[in-house]
C-alpha cells in the first residue's frame, strides 16, 4: 500500500486537474471546518453560562417562607411565618442523605441605603448572617485572615470578612485591615478576614462587595431572636437535591402547620434544576453541531465521490491495460480507495486547521476586549480532533467505494476500445 510508484501515480491523478480537486477538496475542507467551528461555538457559550454559577455548589437548593394561601389548623389564610434556628436539626432528623443544612440572615444591599460605615467613609453592602458551613455551599477565597468558626457562632463574637470590594471602597490602599472595626447599622464588628469570589457574570463586582458575620452574633445585633430568613441545603455527593426537596418543604410545612397542598407558603430555588436544563441544553447544541457540520461534510463527500467516477471514466483505457497485463481487480480498488483517502484527508485536515487558526484568533480577540457576557473560551478537544479524523477516514472509504466497484468491472477488451 505504502510502495512509491503506487503514491506517485496517486499525485499524478490529482495533480493533472489542479483546479478540479482543489474545488472537490474544499467541500471536504469546509464540511470538517464548520463542524469545527459549530462544537467550539457550543462549548464558549456553554463555558460562559456555567461560569455565571461560578463555583457555588449546584447540588443545593434554597429555602424561605411565604404567606400562607390555605387555612389550615385554625389558622387562617394568608399568615405570615418564618424559619427557626431549630427547624436545621428538624431537617436533619427528617431527611438522610443532606451534607449541609445552612440557616441565613441578610440585611441591606447595594440598591439600598447606606448601612455599613468606616470613618467618613459609607457603603450599601449585602451583610449575611452565616455559619462556617457556607463557604462550602458558596465557595469563596480567604485572601487574609480566615473565615467563620464555631468559636464565633458559640460566643457570638462581632466579627467580620469582608469582600476584597468592600476593603477597597472603605480602606485606603495600604492601610491595615485584619483587626480594624466597621459599623454595620450602628453596631461595632472587628474585621478579622477579607475574600475574593471568582466570577465573571454581571453581578461579579458585586459578589465582592457582601461581608459575612457570625449568625448569632447577626441575630443578636439585628434583634432577630431565633428567626431564619432563608436557608440553603445541600444534598450528599450521589444523592440530587431535587430528588429529595420534597420531602425537605414537607417536613417544615408540617413543623410550621401549614397545609400539605399549599404551594406556595414555602418558596424554594432548585440550583441543582437549573443546572441540569443547561447540561441538558447544551447536549442538545452539540448533537445539532455534530448533525449540521456531518451533514455540510456528507455534501462534499459526494462530490469527492462524483469526481472519482469522472476520473475513472477519463481513465478507462488505462484501466483496461492494466486488466489485460494482469493487474487484479483488487490492486486497483485499492489504489481508487487510496485515491479517494488521500483527498479527503488532505483536505479535511487543512480545514481542521482553519479551524483551530479561527479559534485562537476568537480567543486572542476576547482575551484583549476581556469577558463577553454569556461567552468563554471557545474551544474543541482532542476527542472531538480524534473523531473529526475518523470521520475523515470513514467519509474518504464511502467516496471511494462506488467508484472503485465501478472501475473493477470494467472489461479490459471494452475498454481498449474506448476512445
Amino acid at each position: 500500500m505504502f510502495n512509491q510508484d503506487r503514491w506517485k501515480e496517486i499525485v499524478e491523478v490529482l495533480s493533472s486537474n489542479v483546479w478540479r480537486t482543489l474545488l472537490t477538496a474544499f467541500g471536504v475542507g469546509w464540511g470538517i471546518y464548520i463542524l469545527i467551528i459549530l462544537l467550539a461555538a457550543g462549548k464558549g457559550l456553554e463555558n460562559g453560562i456555567k461560569q455565571d454559577f461560578g463555583d457555588i455548589a449546584t447540588n443545593t437548593m434554597f429555602m424561605w417562607t411565604r404567606a400562607t394561601t390555605k387555612a389550615h389548623k385554625g389558622l387562617p389564610k394568608g399568615r405570615s411565618f418564618r424559619f427557626k434556628v431549630e427547624d436545621v436539626q428538624t431537617i436533619r432528623d427528617n431527611v438522610p442523605n443532606l451534607r449541609f443544612v445552612s440557616p441565613r440572615n441578610q440585611l441591606g444591599g447595594f440598591r439600598g441605603g447606606n448601612n455599613v460605615v468606616r470613618g467618613i467613609k459609607a457603603g450599601a453592602y449585602n451583610v449575611y448572617g452565616d455559619y462556617p458551613e457556607i463557604i462550602n455551599q458558596d465557595p469563596m477565597t480567604v485572601t487574609s485572615g480566615r473565615f467563620i468558626n464555631h468559636n464565633d457562632i458559640q460566643e457570638k463574637r462581632k466579627i467580620a470578612i469582608i469582600g476584597f470590594g468592600v476593603k477597597n471602597e472603605l480602606y485606603e490602599k495600604d492601610e491595615k485591615v485584619l483587626g480594624s472595626y466597621i459599623k454595620i447599622r450602628g453596631v461595632n464588628f472587628m474585621v478579622v478576614g477579607t475574600y475574593k469570589k471568582n466570577s465573571n457574570d454581571g453581578d461579579g463586582e458585586e459578589a465582592q462587595k457582601e461581608i459575612f458575620v457570625p449568625f448569632t452574633a447577626f441575630s443578636l445585633a439585628f434583634n432577630q431572636g431565633n428567626d431564619v430568613g432563608w436557608m440553603s441545603i445541600t444534598a450528599n455527593d450521589g444523592t440530587s437535591i431535587s430528588s429529595i426537596k420534597e420531602d425537605i418543604i414537607n417536613v417544615m410545612k408540617k413543623k410550621h402547620k401549614v397545609h400539605p397542598e399549599d404551594k406556595r407558603a414555602v418558596g424554594y430555588f432548585d440550583l441543582y434544576e437549573q443546572y441540569n436544563r443547561v447540561e441538558s441544553l447544551f447536549g442538545a447544541l452539540k448533537a445539532v453541531a455534530y448533525i449540521v457540520g456531518i451533514m455540510v461534510l456528507l455534501s462534499g463527500i459526494i462530490g469527492v465521490s462524483n469526481i472519482m467516477l469522472i476520473v475513472i471514466k477519463e481513465r478507462t483505457k488505462e484501466i483496461g491495460i492494466r486488466r489485460a497485463l494482469g493487474e487484479e481487480p483488487r490492486s486497483i480498488k485499492k489504489q481508487i480507495l487510496m485515491e479517494s483517502i488521500f483527498i479527503t484527508i488532505i483536505s479535511g485536515m487543512i480545514g481542521i486547521i482553519f479551524g483551530a487558526l479561527f479559534i485562537f484568533s476568537v480567543n486572542a480577540l476576547l482575551d484583549s476586549v476581556g469577558p463577553v457576557d454569556m461567552f468563554l473560551n471557545p474551544s474543541v478537544s482532542l476527542g472531538v480532533v480524534i473523531t473529526a479524523l475518523i470521520i475523515l477516514m470513514v467519509s474518504g472509504l464511502l467516496a471511494g467505494f462506488i467508484p472503485a466497484q465501478s472501475a473493477i468491472k470494467v472489461r479490459p477488451i471494452e475498454a481498449l476500445r474506448t476512445e
